[in-house]
């Protein structure tokens, strides 16, 4: 597929083909147009001599001071030099190429006063694979992703590095060279040029993106998992009638309730102990519909954010016609350049750490569940301790808990960097959001959770294995999706039948789950 840029459908379903995918992205001739008026009106700005931040003077505390006409194209160089102060690890190509795409969107808004030439160019090196070297901290969120954006910024100019991609995997080189290797030469900026390409939310936002899309796959593998360990573990699946969720009607735990119920339908194990004496599991089961929809509500929350912010303009200043501007007086369409705070990352900040927080508790009550299949004081009177084969000789899946709690541990320590804020430049920029820490953040704990939700699937397997002890009808079917998880699970785990490294079970599911192979199989199923 190729994605296409108009700077106002983008989704986080796009940014993650570009980004994780390796698509190829393609300009629409709309938003081509919006660019070249954009840019003329800065032209018109030029012409009329009035001081205009970014455009003609200093940047942050230093906006008083008025820059000269010869001296305007080095503002904008020296900006992107100046400000690529980032630090610690290098950004992976996954988050790179999303910061990449979604700042071309962003640009392609049309109120960012860039020439269409440095949109290209951006959108060449993205096409053909070369991927500036970005360190990883430096954002504050506000004015936008200032460091990473100039890091990324710096290989139109010839300047910075970039890891080029060869038939012999990606080979790093200086700005200048990796331009050369696709035949380009290096951009020499406009006025208002350095700024528009760094001054937004592009880090954070692609970040997001990729957290809603990997988020909402996760839930559904939750979801998964939490009804395998019901089923296995001889729980019921009554807490998922639709009764019970049509009087509390949250729109996720409705969702998760209904996945659970097609995930088990068609289940012999269930319908074998329907009329047992339990009547009610404990929470971890019992209330899955409730936590896990809550965290999916959460996702849902972030992805409205998201979807508005990668088709906004979101540097500064902006650039607008007088009559969009509401002065309308002169009865022309002169430029009006218009200073605010777009940049800033509070809507995606808030809701990056309320999405941090719900796949926390979604790792939580994983790790629980994780716990009743492997605990002896817990423990159905069908599974073994630890689900080992010979327990006392052997420990089975011990530690898989040990590891769940100490990723879950991770993830509560993880504080809210939003209510953090250290002001900058003098004072002038004196409230940051800290935006690009909550989406570091958000995808850590997403990555925890995922290890821990594979580490479930892993257990309930190996629990699946002695279901068969609890009753006298000899070998009952899972249904119709729990089957379908075990099989996939059992495509890359073997039963374990003796101890044996519990790492490397864990990573073949948490490979099934990162390639999709897994909710592809039990979709394919219901």
């Amino acid at each position: 597929m190729t994605v296409i840029l108009d700077g106002e459908t983008l989704t986080p379903e796009d940014v993650a083909a570009v980004a994780r995918g390796g698509e190829d992205a393609r300009i629409a001739s709309e938003a081509r147009e919006r660019v070249r008026t954009s840019r003329s009106r800065v032209e018109d700005v030029l012409e009329g001599g009035e001081a205009v931040y970014g455009v003609n003077t200093g940047f942050g505390e230093l906006v008083d001071e008025r820059i000269p006409r010869e001296d305007l194209e080095t503002l904008q160089t020296n900006l992107l030099r100046s400000h690529a102060a980032g630090g610690r690890r290098e950004l992976d190509r996954e988050a790179v190429r999303a910061m990449m795409v979604t700042r071309i969107n962003a640009l392609l808004v049309g109120h960012s006063g860039i020439r269409e030439v440095v949109v290209d160019r951006l959108l060449e090196l993205l096409n053909e694979g070369v991927r500036p070297v970005v360190p990883s901290h430096g954002s504050l969120g506000a004015s936008g992703d200032l460091a990473p954006l100039a890091h990324m910024s710096l290989v139109l100019v010839g300047e910075g590095e970039a890891w080029v991609e060869s038939g012999d995997g990606p080979e790093r080189l200086p700005g200048e060279e990796a331009l050369a290797s696709i035949g380009a030469e290096p951009l020499t900026l406009a006025p208002k040029e350095g700024l528009a390409l760094i001054n937004g939310t592009q880090l954070t936002v692609g970040i997001a993106a990729l957290a809603i899309v990997n988020g909402e796959e996760l839930l559904l593998a939750a979801d998964v998992a939490g009804a395998l360990t019901t089923e296995v573990t001889l729980g019921t699946t009554a807490s998922s009638h639709p009764a019970i969720h049509d009087v509390r009607p949250h729109e996720g735990q409705r969702a998760s309730a209904e996945h659970v119920r097609e995930l088990t339908a068609g289940s012999e194990v269930v319908e074998a102990h329907r009329n047992c004496d339990r009547v009610q599991d404990a929470y971890s089961l019992r209330c899955l519909p409730q936590v896990h929809g809550a965290a999916r509500d959460s996702i849902s929350h972030l992805r409205e954010a998201v979807e508005v912010e990668l088709n906004s303009a979101t540097d500064n200043p902006l650039v607008f016609s007088a009559g969009r501007a509401d002065d309308r007086a002169s009865g022309t369409d002169r430029a009006a350049v218009l200073s605010g705070g777009n940049f800033h990352g509070e809507p995606l900040a808030l809701r990056l750490e309320y999405a941090r927080l719900a796949l926390t508790d979604l790792t939580a009550i994983a790790e629980r569940r994780i716990d009743r299949l492997l605990n002896p004081n817990l423990q159905e009177d069908h599974l073994p301790p630890f689900l080992a084969p010979e327990s006392g000789l052997q420990s089975g899946y011990m530690l898989l808990q040990y590891t769940a709690a100490a990723l879950l541990n991770e993830s509560r320590s993880l504080g809210a960097s939003v209510t953090d804020n250290t002001p900058v430049s003098g004072g002038q920029e004196d409230h940051v959001s800290m935006s690009a820490q909550s989406a570091y953040n958000a995808r850590q704990v997403l990555e925890n959770a995922r290890r821990v939700v594979a580490s479930e699937l892993v257990a309930a397997s190996q629990a699946a294995e002695f279901v068969d002890r609890a009753f006298d009808a000899g070998a009952l079917s899972l249904g119709r999706g729990t089957g379908a998880a075990y099989d996939a699970v059992r495509g890359v785990v073997p039963p374990l039948r003796e101890d044996r490294p519990v790492r490397e079970d864990v990573e073949g599911v948490l490979e099934l789950l990162e390639n999709g192979d897994l909710l592809e199989s039990v979709g394919e199923a219901l």
